[in-house]
């Protein structure tokens, strides 16, 4: 997509990735795999994690060697020690997401975690009432950067290609806009992979989520 003027105005709805893009949870995730190995008795490889760090855990325990019959009880211990954690907003995220509620823009989650720890952390930050959609990890087969998680919420909301943009922190989050067709947005965070995300070539890349709102 070659950004112009135009196509941001054009944009009435934000998409948005939730760990790392709005909540602080980088340290909180990696501390869950620690533990989770750990209660396994399983070594866990830091290096291999900052080299393959994706919002697709499958292909970090793939990676890992982890055998494919261990995979359900990792994600079970996983959000047991996630849970006993508590995740903060990512500076600014609470009044960003106020003032683009307050302008008019029409706001979802379109995140890989799972429905239960996304839903209960979007209510701990009293941020319910302002997205109409979230889809996680639940509702799709196809994990990023497959589209398939953008078009089920844009289909939920009623909206066009043309008019919705897609706001997250990771290249599988920028890979998926892009398959999706829709405007993206790169925002720098805490996980690992972040650093790769000018080479992905979002449309618009920010240091900050604060930022967002120079440009809608």
């Amino acid at each position: 997509m070659i950004l112009t003027v135009s196509s941001v105005q054009s944009i009435t709805t934000l998409l948005f990735d939730w760990d790392g893009t709005l909540v602080d949870s980088a340290q909180l995730g990696l501390i869950a795999f620690e533990r989770s190995f750990a209660t396994l008795g399983l070594a866990f490889d830091h290096e291999i994690y900052q080299a393959v760090y994706s919002p697709n855990w499958y292909s970090i325990y793939e990676a890992m060697g982890l055998p494919k019959e261990k995979w359900d009880t990792v994600d079970q211990l996983w959000n047991q020690h996630y849970g006993e954690q508590t995740a903060q907003p990512v500076a600014g995220a609470q009044e960003t997401i106020i003032e683009l509620k307050r302008r008019g823009y029409r706001l979802g989650i379109v995140s890989s975690g799972t429905e239960c720890r996304v839903v209960r952390e979007v209510s701990a930050l009293r941020l319910e009432d302002f997205f109409e959609t979230v889809v996680c990890n639940e509702q799709m087969e196809n994990k990023k950067p497959h589209p398939e998680g953008l078009e089920t919420a844009m289909r939920s909301l009623g909206c066009s290609t043309e008019a919705t943009c897609y706001v997250g922190d990771s290249p599988e989050d920028i890979e998926m806009g892009k398959r999706a067709r829709i405007l993206t947005v790169g925002v720098r965070s805490a996980y690992p992979t972040s650093w790769k995300l000018k080479s992905h070539k979002p449309d618009i890349l920010i240091e900050s989520l604060a930022e967002l709102l120079h440009h809608f």
